[in-house]
């Protein structure tokens, strides 16, 4: 799942990606509106978490202005306005949840899990194909009753092919998913990650599950699982 945090306080922000990364999440970072725009029309995101006093500009504002012509994922207001009237504001806007800083990342990155597992936003907590599944909270998968043994990235696939199995998920979105801005992407970079996840695959019994579609991307067939 790849998250946009935009916050102003490039320490902060850097905190908090990091925090949303090793629990699973990939994530990019904005310091400014200007920049969650941009990082907007670049790719995809699951959610934002989004700062409110923000240098140019109201968070609020932006927020409710997207969402009006809906033009943004799940959205948590991270902010230190704390008051009442505050956090009415912002869920009036739009906002999907509201923290008042600080916040322990552990929170944090089970409030947006929970925004992902609302109705019409995404899959339930745990995914299943054939013999396969993967807890999203615990980030651990079991085939036939068996642990993988995943990475961090490897289990950020599995994830996005479990959630579209049966389709067919382009090269370019798994990039996207994988991968935030500030990460290099080798040439090979997609095709050495679904190698690896492939073999643990069929080391667990789930040999011809994971498919190559020439010159579009990979699929995750549940008739091989």
């Amino acid at each position: 799942m790849r998250v946009l945090v935009v916050e102003d306080n490039q320490r902060l922000a850097k905190l908090v990606a990091d925090g949303l990364q090793r629990r699973g999440f990939s994530c990019d970072i904005a310091h400014c509106l200007a920049d969650a725009d941009d990082a907007m029309a670049g790719a995809s995101y699951d959610a934002i978490v989004l700062d409110l006093g923000l240098p140019d500009g109201d968070g609020l504002e932006w927020l409710a202005k997207r969402r009006h012509y809906r033009q943004v994922p799940p959205a948590i207001i991270q902010t230190a306005r704390g008051a009442l009237e505050d956090r009415v504001a912002g869920l009036d806007a739009g906002a999907d949840d509201y923290v008042v800083k600080p916040v322990e990342i552990d929170e944090l990155a089970a409030r947006i899990r929970a925004l992902l597992r609302r109705p019409g936003a995404r899959a339930p907590t745990v995914l299943e194909a054939g013999a396969l599944q993967f807890d999203t909270t615990s980030r651990t998968a079991h085939c036939a009753g068996r642990e993988l043994e995943l990475s961090r990235r490897e289990a950020d696939l599995l994830e996005l092919l479990l959630r579209r199995a049966g389709s067919v998920v382009h090269r370019k979105v798994i990039e996207d998913a994988l991968y935030n801005f500030s990460e290099p992407v080798t040439p090979n970079a997609v095709e050495a990650a679904i190698s690896r996840l492939r073999r643990k695959l069929e080391e667990a019994g789930a040999r011809g599950a994971l498919h190559t579609i020439r010159g579009i991307g990979y699929m995750l067939r549940e008739n091989g699982l």
